[in-house]
């Protein structure tokens, strides 16, 4: 059904065009004084009718729907013919001659949602566009596109989210993409890490202080609340935080209101706030360690950032990116990567995730000669737990166990023979990751130079005797 906004005076055209056009069509007549044809956010009408003959000043009121980028479709007697070809000019959608033919209207009106709707959905996907290229979390993954996502969801809704994750997984980044994608971009952004802070403090950190409050005061204090405005604040290690500020926080989230230590003036709370934990909150309130309560007023909307681990794939832009950004501060002519350290970093299994890769990137730059990181610049932990991995493929030959892990390396080398050596293709011809494959054709590079060796040995006394 599409949702007409008729702005007409006449009081008879709402029903006789709601009968005319039938159930495709929801008619709702508007009052010429409504000057906003939309909702925050959203559209009330998704083409707009109005009525030139029953319209006063009709240029001027043109205008104001016409700001509201909703189709408008001129409603007009052909004594009016040439100010609908002028607002048409102006960009009205187009006319239609009053009485109007109902099958010429419909037509009209259709078209102008379908081409309203069109031009939505490329600039939703333009936005979308100019959102990944500009935020700081990299990757392609379904994973990192999940995270995306909800951030574009979020970034205008005044609602608690609560950010998850693994320590080292970007928390921070997502708490600064919601705030830099949305409406509060130009207020600010205040990150607050909740374990850092001493106990005895963090009341006051939070909530600030007026002079003589306590003992050695002599002015004020503005805390972190009031501090981030109408902007965002970033509460990190939020699972650190005692319960007797647990209690305070969870009022300052129903009352949406504050007051400083020593005060009891209420301060309203402007700011958005955003929390993160790399602690299982759920099972925090299960031992009750964390308030229930708390738990839910906080995970309104909720983001999990994945381990790097599960999403391997990504690592190779995550480390274009880190190269870029640390040779340039380094003054270091390492431009690249070579493949078998990639590899290699697609293998390991990230405990520390991105701040642990970004911390290996930083060390083989240092290390590397020439422009390039090769295998031996790596990190000898990176080395070491690879290598163990891939010695667990290793079986004696004829167990279940070998025929099974030869018959993963055979479909490997046969799916990048067919993808023309293309790495990317031959992953995802098997559904593996590309991290996977680059495994399974290294323990078949290994087992030729084995079964070579072992041709060697065999033929070295024939040849001493020939």
């Amino acid at each position: 059904m599409i949702r007409i906004g008729l702005f007409s005076n006449d009081q008879t055209l709402p029903s006789l065009l709601s009968s005319a056009l039938g159930k495709e069509f929801d008619v709702i007549q508007v009052s010429v004084n409504d000057e906003n044809p939309r909702y925050p956010g959203k559209p009330r009408y998704e083409v707009i009718l109005l009525d030139l003959d029953s319209v006063p000043d009709s240029l001027t009121f043109f205008q104001k729907v016409f700001a509201s980028k909703i189709p408008v479709l001129i409603l007009s007697s052909d004594g009016l013919r040439s100010t609908a070809t002028d607002l048409v000019r102006q960009g009205a959608y187009g006319y239609c001659r009053r009485p109007p033919s109902i099958r010429e209207l419909k037509t009209m009106l259709v078209r102008a949602h379908e081409g309203s709707a069109l031009r939505q959905e490329l600039s939703d996907r333009q936005h979308s566009e100019e959102m990944e290229s500009r935020s700081p979390i990299l990757g392609a993954s379904p994973q990192i596109q999940r995270v995306h996502e909800l951030i574009r969801r979020v970034c205008n809704i005044h609602a608690s989210v609560l950010i998850t994750g693994e320590s080292g997984t970007g928390k921070e980044l997502i708490a600064s993409g919601i705030h830099n994608f949305g409406s509060r971009a130009d207020q600010p952004f205040i990150a607050v890490a909740c374990g850092a802070i001493p106990e005895n403090l963090i009341d006051t950190e939070l909530f600030g202080y007026e002079n003589d409050s306590f003992t050695g005061t002599t002015e004020s204090s503005v805390g972190y609340l009031e501090l981030a405005g109408e902007g965002t604040l970033f509460l990190d290690e939020i699972g650190e935080l005692s319960p007797a500020t647990q209690i305070k926080l969870l009022r300052v989230l129903q009352q949406r209101e504050f007051s400083r230590q020593g005060s009891t003036e209420p301060i309203p709370l402007k700011a958005r706030l955003v929390f993160a934990t790399h602690q299982n909150l759920s099972d925090m309130v299960a031992r009750g360690t964390f308030r229930q309560d708390l738990y839910y007023r906080m995970n309104v909307i909720r983001i999990d950032a994945p381990p790097l681990r599960e999403h391997p794939d990504d690592i190779p832009a995550i480390t274009e990116h880190l190269l870029r950004k640390y040779s340039k501060s380094f003054r270091s002519p390492v431009t690249r990567i070579e493949e078998d350290a990639m590899s290699m970093l697609q293998a390991y299994s990230w405990p520390g995730n991105v701040r642990e890769l970004e911390n290996v990137i930083q060390q083989a730059i240092i290390v590397a000669n020439g422009e390039s990181i090769h295998l031996e610049d790596l990190a000898s932990n990176i080395l070491e737990e690879t290598l163990v991995h891939m010695d667990d493929d290793y079986h004696p030959g004829g167990s279940f166990e070998r025929q099974l892990r030869d018959y993963k390396v055979k479909l490997a080398t046969t799916a990048l023979r067919e993808s023309n050596g293309n790495k990317t293709l031959a992953a995802r011809s098997l559904n593996i990751s590309r991290a996977y494959l680059h495994r399974l054709l290294r323990i078949g590079e290994a087992d030729d130079l084995i079964d070579s060796g072992i041709s060697a040995e065999t033929e070295s006394p024939e040849a001493g005797m020939a």
